[in-house]
C-alpha cells in the first residue's frame, strides 16, 4: 500500500477500493509504490489510488479507468484503524446530528440517517494516546454527496469513505485530505477554512449576528394578523425600552393553506401578505417569511394541477413520498402527503422562482427561512425519477438553491434549516446546526440537540456560514425546564456569536428574563471556543471571544450529577459558572 504515515499512533490499517459501496471481486494490485496503487479488475478497468502532498495535508485521489457502466460510488476502505479513542459521526443536515463515537458502536435501531455509523464530509480521528485529532475530510460539496461509513471493532475501526457519483458518469472520487492537529476542534477548523477556499462559491458570512423575533415556538401555526400585530407591538416597545439591536421579525409557517401553494393565503390574512410586511418594516424590522421549497402536499393546488412537478418514486411509479400524516395528526394542513418539487422541470423551477421574486420584490421580504431542505439531497437515482436525467443528487440541490439566491439577490438573508450544511456554502447566510428547540431537557426534541451538535459543528461558524443555534426559550411558563436550565441555555446559545432569535411574547417576560435578553443581545460575541470538544467529561467549557479579544469563559453541567469544574471544584447539575 503506500505510505499513509502513522498520526498521532493512529494506524489507518489497509486500503483498498469501493466500487458501488462493494470490495471488488478478485482485485490484483499492478503497480504499487509510494506515489499510490493501481489495482485491476478481472472483468477490465483499473482503479487508481493518487497520494500527493498539497501544504500540510496528504491528497488522496482515486480514479476509475476504462469502466463502461455508470458508477453510483468510488471510493476507499481503510481496515483494520488501531489506536482509535472516538471518532466523529458528522452529520449531514440541521437535524441528524454531529457527535463522537466510540469504534465498535453498534448502528442502534433509530432511523438509518442518524446511526452512529453513519457520516458524511469528513470525520475526526480522535487517538487513545495524547491529545489532538486526525482529520480525514473532503473539500468540495457542490458536486457530489460523499458519505463516511464506520465498522469494525473497538481495537480494529473500519471506515468506507466513498463519493456518491450517482450514476452521472463521472468517473473520480473527491480529494480525500489527511492531516492532525494538536486540538480538535482547530483540527476541524482547518478543514472548514479548506472546504470554504475549495468552494466555487464564496461563503457568506453576515458583518454582523443575526437577531429577532420568530413565531413559530410561541404560535405555531395560529396565527393571523392581529396576533402577529400584537406581537410585533410587543417586540418594538421592547426593542425600544432596552435600546438593544432587534431587527428581523419573521413569520413562519402557517400562513400558507398548503404546502406548495406559496403565493396563497389563509383566510386569516384577508389582506394577503404585503401590508402585513408592510407593517413590520414600518415598525423598523426586517421582515421575515418562512418556507419549505421542495416540499408540495398532495392537497395543494400546485398538485392538482401539476402532477408532473413532483419527483417520481422508481419503484412504485407513483409520487416519491417524502413524509406523510395518515392518523388523526395531520400537521397543521390537509394534505395526508408530502412530495418533493423536482426543481429539474422547467416550470417548476419557473413557478419556484416567481414565489421568491414576488415575497422580496413585490412584498418586501427581507429575510427567508428555508426550511426541510434536506429533502432536495436525499434520494438517488435508483429511487428518484427527476424531470432531468443524469445530475447528481447534490447538483439537483443546488439548482433550487442557486435559483432562490438568484431571485432574492444579495441583499435578502437566507437561512437554512434542515439543510445540507456543507452543499450550502456561499448559497446561505445561515444554517440551522441542530432539532428544533424543545421544552424539555432531554429527548429527542429537547436540549440535548444544542449542546452536543452546537460543539461539534461550532468549528463552521464564521467560516462558512453564521451558525444559528435555534430559538431562545425565555418563557417562564409551557415548557419542562427549571430557572437554571432556561438561563444556562440561553448563555449558551448567546454565547455561540451567531443567530440569537426568540419566539416568546415579549410583553409577557418576566424581568429578570427580559434582562437576561437583553444582556445577550448587548454582549459582543463574534464566535466561541469548546477546548473540552472530543474529552470523555460532561463539563462543557465555552471560551467566549469578540473578535481576537477574549472575552469570557463559560462552565456548563448538563448532567443530572455534579461535575467537574474549573478551578478543581464541582458545579451541580444545570449549572452555569461564567
Amino acid at each position: 500500500m503506500p505510505i499513509l504515515p502513522e498520526l498521532r499512533s493512529i494506524d489507518l490499517g489497509d486500503v483498498a477500493p469501493l466500487i458501488d459501496g462493494q470490495l471488488p471481486y478478485r482485485l490484483e494490485v499492478s503497480a504499487r509504490d509510494e506515489k499510490g496503487i493501481v489495482w485491476t479488475l478481472p472483468s477490465g478497468g483499473a482503479i487508481r489510488l493518487t497520494i500527493r502532498r498539497i501544504d500540510d495535508a496528504i491528497a488522496i485521489d482515486v480514479t476509475a479507468e476504462d469502466i463502461t457502466c455508470p458508477l453510483a460510488s468510488l471510493g476507499l476502505r481503510f481496515g483494520g484503524i488501531s489506536g482509535v479513542r472516538k471518532y466523529l459521526r458528522n452529520g449531514y443536515q440541521s437535524w441528524d446530528g454531529s457527535y463522537f463515537v466510540a469504534p465498535g458502536t453498534p448502528a442502534g435501531d433509530g432511523p438509518p440517517a442518524k446511526a452512529p455509523t453513519l457520516g458524511f464530509a469528513m470525520t475526526a480521528l480522535l487517538p487513545v494516546v495524547g491529545a489532538g485529532a486526525v482529520v480525514l475530510g473532503h473539500d468540495r460539496h457542490d458536486r457530489f454527496q460523499t458519505r463516511f461509513r464506520f465498522g469494525g471493532t473497538a481495537a480494529a475501526l473500519t471506515i468506507d469513505v466513498e463519493t456518491l457519483l450517482d450514476g452521472t458518469g463521472a468517473t473520480q472520487a473527491e480529494t480525500l485530505f489527511l492531516f492532525d492537529g494538536d486540538e480538535v476542534e482547530e483540527a476541524l477548523r482547518r478543514w472548514s477554512r479548506r472546504s470554504a477556499s475549495a468552494s466555487p462559491l464564496a461563503p457568506r458570512i453576515p458583518d454582523q449576528r443575526l437577531t429577532g423575533w420568530c413565531s413559530w415556538y410561541n404560535l405555531y401555526a395560529a396565527i393571523d394578523e392581529p396576533l402577529l400585530r400584537e406581537h410585533l407591538d410587543a417586540a418594538r416597545a421592547y426593542r425600544d425600552t432596552h435600546d438593544v439591536a432587534l431587527e428581523i421579525f419573521q413569520i413562519d409557517d402557517g400562513f400558507t393553506p398548503e404546502m406548495g401553494d406559496w403565493l396563497d393565503v389563509k383566510a386569516q390574512f384577508p389582506r394577503g401578505m404585503k401590508p402585513m410586511l408592510q407593517e413590520i418594516a414600518a415598525a423598523g424590522f426586517r421582515p421575515g417569511l418562512w418556507i419549505a421549497p421542495f416540499l408540495v402536499g398532495n392537497r395543494s393546488r400546485l398538485f392538482v394541477e401539476h402532477p408532473d412537478w413532483v419527483v417520481q418514486d422508481r419503484a412504485a411509479g407513483r409520487p416519491l413520498l417524502a413524509m406523510h400524516f395518515y392518523g388523526e395528526f395531520r400537521w397543521h394542513k390537509r394534505s395526508e402527503e408530502y412530495y418533493v418539487l423536482d426543481i429539474t422541470h422547467p416550470e417548476a423551477e419557473a413557478y419556484i422562482r416567481r414565489v421568491f421574486r414576488t415575497w422580496t420584490r413585490e412584498w418586501g421580504a427581507g429575510y427567508i427561512k428555508a426550511d426541510f431542505l434536506l429533502h432536495g439531497a436525499e434520494y438517488s437515482p435508483d429511487r428518484a425519477i427527476w424531470h432531468a436525467s443524469g445530475l447528481s443528487r447534490i447538483a439537483i440541490w443546488r439548482r433550487m438553491m442557486t435559483a432562490i439566491r438568484e431571485e432574492i439577490g444579495d441583499d435578502v438573508t437566507l437561512s437554512g434549516c434542515g439543510c445540507p450544511l456543507w452543499a450550502s456554502i456561499g448559497l446561505v447566510d445561515a444554517v440551522r446546526i441542530g432539532r428544533d428547540v424543545g421544552v424539555t431537557w432531554h429527548g429527542d426534541y429537547s436540549a440535548e440537540s444544542l449542546l452536543r451538535d452546537l460543539q461539534s459543528r461550532n468549528h463552521a461558524h464564521g467560516i462558512l456560514w453564521q451558525a444559528d443555534p435555534d430559538c431562545l426559550l425565555l418563557r417562564d411558563r409551557f415548557h419542562e425546564l427549571s430557572n437554571a436550565q432556561v438561563e444556562a441555555l440561553a448563555h449558551f446559545g448567546g454565547g455561540a456569536g451567531g443567530v440569537v432569535m426568540t419566539s416568546d411574547q415579549l410583553a409577557e417576560l418576566p424581568p429578570g428574563r427580559a434582562a437576561l435578553l437583553a444582556e445577550l443581545l448587548r454582549t459582543r460575541v463574534t464566535h466561541c471556543d469548546f477546548p473540552r470538544l472530543g474529552t470523555d467529561g460532561v463539563t462543557i467549557e465555552q471560551r467566549l471571544w469578540d473578535g481576537a479579544a477574549a472575552a469570557a469563559t463559560q462552565w456548563f453541567n448538563p448532567s443530572d450529577t455534579p461535575s467537574d469544574g474549573p478551578d478543581g471544584g464541582t458545579l451541580p447539575p444545570y449549572t452555569l459558572r461564567r
